[in-house]
């Protein structure tokens, strides 16, 4: 007789192969939460908002296969045909938070610190899987001292990372002031009402104003400054590219068109800054199938000849007032990547401490408890896109 585990699987095997093929789906990679100078900001409720059928949340301990749950089952729907937003770990780039499939109104995320999730609909929509019931608590026990010690010293690091986050803040400021000392009202304003003309052609004011998603496209990692902007507007059939250092308009640019796209009743995508959560970068308004990037070290992105338009947000600015604070520009441009570099180290430090701690509970987890639990859980998704489907004139 088949174990519950081999049945499992035929089962899930036998659904996904019964439903009929689609050709790869999208794959969109953002960080739904972010290291600022502010501590870890969240925007982990606009990752949900899609999920209205069923959510996943995982609780359990570190390196006992959250992400890598999280990733198999995301590697399955892409397979299938599903466009499949993945949400990216702030800390560590090689791990995953989350999952969301809008067409399934599908969720499955790591629920645990810094970004706690908690049912709202529980047993309706929401399930908390404990990955921690199947830990070796006798095997753990015996590590508590290596583990509390570990995780304090992570929380040291973090604290000192992001006082080095609010230092380059202020450094950031001031080189997007000293630029802002030359920029030309005027030409902004026609590169804005220019570019309002275009992406907006033909729409109206709408009685039903959009909703924005907020993001970040990038995250200052244990590995340096990371973004994956590529997955988040490869789908773009238009995308503006302004190029240019702080303080050259780029940031307002980017802000009035999407605020004007929302009041034309578009839904947006904006992407924030991790070095000030406040101010918007990009944005994508998938309805007009308009992307707004901002090129900035150190989310360059290379132009398309054939989709792309590029605007030198540096030639608003007056080359002569400009060339009186060059000195403070590149002064505060070397200061600002050299705190930042700081930072870094200070994550990389806490993530080999972290790291520790995730040797220490992998080697205390019966994994082939997870690999039962991966198979019925796939098994619940493949119904819910059945009965979609079969809803579905």
């Amino acid at each position: 007789m088949q174990s519950g585990k081999d049945e499992g699987t035929f089962t899930a095997e036998t659904r996904r192969g019964n439903m009929q093929a689609k050709s790869q789906g999208r794959l969109k990679k953002v960080f739904p939460g972010a290291n600022t100078p502010r501590g870890f900001v969240s925007f982990y409720s606009y990752l949900m908002e899609p999920c209205t059928n069923m959510v996943f949340i995982i609780k359990g301990g570190p390196g006992i296969g959250k992400s890598t749950l999280i990733d198999r089952i995301g590697r399955v729907l892409l397979n299938m045909g599903y466009d499949t937003e993945y949400a990216c770990c702030a800390h560590d780039p090689s791990s995953y938070d989350g999952i969301v499939v809008p067409e399934l109104g599908l969720g499955l995320f790591d629920g645990t610190p810094p970004h706690v999730l908690e049912p709202r609909l529980p047993g309706i929509v929401e399930r908390i899987i404990n990955l921690g019931d199947f830990l070796l608590r006798t095997k753990l026990i015996r590590h508590k001292q290596e583990v509390v010690q570990a995780q304090e010293e992570v929380s040291t690091l973090f604290n000192i990372a992001f006082r080095y986050l609010e230092e380059a803040r202020l450094i950031y400021d001031h080189w997007e002031a000293c630029n802002a000392e030359a920029l030309d009202p005027g030409r902004l304003n026609c590169i804005v009402e220019e570019l309002l003309s275009e992406c907006l052609h033909g729409t109206e004011v709408s009685v039903n104003p959009g909703k924005p998603r907020c993001f970040f496209a990038s995250a200052i990692t244990a590995n340096g400054p990371i973004h994956h902007l590529e997955t988040v507007v490869s789908h773009a059939s238009r995308r503006y590219i302004l190029q240019g250092e702080p303080g050259t308009g780029k940031s307002a640019i980017v802000k009035e068109i999407a605020d004007k796209a929302i009041s034309h009743g578009f839904n947006i995508e904006l992407y924030h800054s991790p070095i000030n959560p406040k101010k918007v970068q990009h944005a994508v308004v998938p309805g007009l199938g308009v992307a707004l990037i901002s090129s900035e070290w150190p989310h360059l992105i290379a132009p398309m000849e054939d989709i792309d338009r590029v605007i030198e947000a540096g030639q608003i600015l007056s080359t002569k007032i400009a060339g009186k604070y060059r000195f403070f520009v590149s002064d505060a441009k070397q200061r600002f990547q050299d705190v930042l570099e700081k930072a870094v180290r200070c994550f990389h430090r806490a993530k080999q401490e972290y790291d520790k701690v995730q040797a220490i509970y992998s080697e205390s987890m019966d994994f082939s408890q997870v690999e039962c639990l991966v198979d019925g859980i796939l098994g619940e998704i493949l119904e819910l896109a059945e009965e979609i489907k079969e809803a579905t004139p």
